[in-house]
């Protein structure tokens, strides 16, 4: 089956600016809606017929600027969960910083450099269709399993992680925001912990289009074929918890639990802050990163 175009909101007062993203963008995958501030962009959004995969949006525009209308977008759970991407001239910590809080987790500065733009845009619409891959198979799990009290369950590839998340997604109130977290935290457990791929590693293998060629060729070496990754559920009188825990080196976590100013341009490294953000209310790390601890309210 033929895969639908990406639809794609591209906010910015200045025409240039939509004219050179607009070709930028130039693809079969991508169907580009361009308007020009953040009212048009607010009026586009709830149209019926259009689901946005992505916004495009300028943070420094007249009326409705960026900051306001990323606030309005995440106060709406019809648009909570789109990615945006903010576009930028200015690059100030304070700004970026802002504009994370706010719910921009991609960044682009002006000029655009046709790569990187093309590389970011790339990495948030691909999480895009995971998220929305992921929610259509929830209903793939048996409502009896809401039942369960402990269970502990074993997952060696990304696959396996994606469909116990399915699976571990249906025992949580919010089963289509709980799915996104379980996730991005069961393949870091796989990618960066037992195929101890790191930070920059990935980048540069995403830059090159190798990074699922390079996840297969480490599954297949003698010294991570036999590794394992853990995921446990227990439910508790008012939460459910989760622990994830891989047999990789550890990693310095505190650096991800929030998303920095520092890699908001990178095209990935938010999994971690994003999950915590979106689905868990409390999300912490032991035994020097090896295992995850997130935690997600009943009520």
């Amino acid at each position: 089956m033929l895969q639908e175009p990406f639809n794609i909101l591209v906010v910015d007062d200045e025409p240039l600016n939509l004219e050179i993203i607009s070709e930028h963008l130039s693809d079969p995958r991508y169907r580009v809606r361009c308007v020009q501030d953040g009212i048009q962009a607010w009026d586009a959004l709830q149209e019926a017929g259009v689901d946005y995969d992505l916004i495009v949006l300028d943070r420094m525009m007249p009326g409705m600027d960026g900051i306001e209308l990323l606030s309005r977008i995440r106060e709406d759970r019809r648009f909570a969960d789109i990615p945006v991407i903010m576009q930028t001239a200015a690059s100030r910590p304070d700004d970026v910083l802002e504009g994370i809080h706010r719910g921009a987790y991609y960044y682009l500065t002006k000029p655009y450099e046709h790569d990187m733009l093309i590389a970011v845009v790339g990495a948030a619409v691909e999480f895009r269709a995971r998220q929305k891959g992921l929610r259509r198979r929830l209903s793939d799990v048996h409502d009896v399993f809401g039942h369960m009290r402990r269970a502990e369950f074993e997952f060696a590839s990304l696959g396996e992680a994606r469909q116990l998340a399915f699976f571990l997604a249906k025992l949580c109130p919010a089963p289509e925001v709980a799915v996104i977290g379980l996730a991005e935290l069961m393949v870091n457990a796989i990618e960066h912990g037992n195929l101890e791929i790191g930070f920059l590693d990935k980048g540069r293998l995403s830059m090159e289009g190798r990074w699922t060629a390079e996840i297969e060729r480490r599954l297949s070496l003698p010294s991570y074929r036999d590794r394992r990754a853990c995921v446990t559920f227990e439910r508790e009188a008012d939460r459910v918890r989760f622990r994830i825990r891989d047999q990789g080196r550890g990693f310095d976590w505190r650096t991800y639990l929030e998303m920095s100013p520092d890699r908001a341009f990178d095209m990935h490294g938010r999994g971690i802050a994003m999950s915590r953000a979106l689905t868990f209310k409390d999300l912490a790390y032991a035994d020097g990163g090896r295992e995850a601890i997130g935690t997600i309210p009943l009520a």
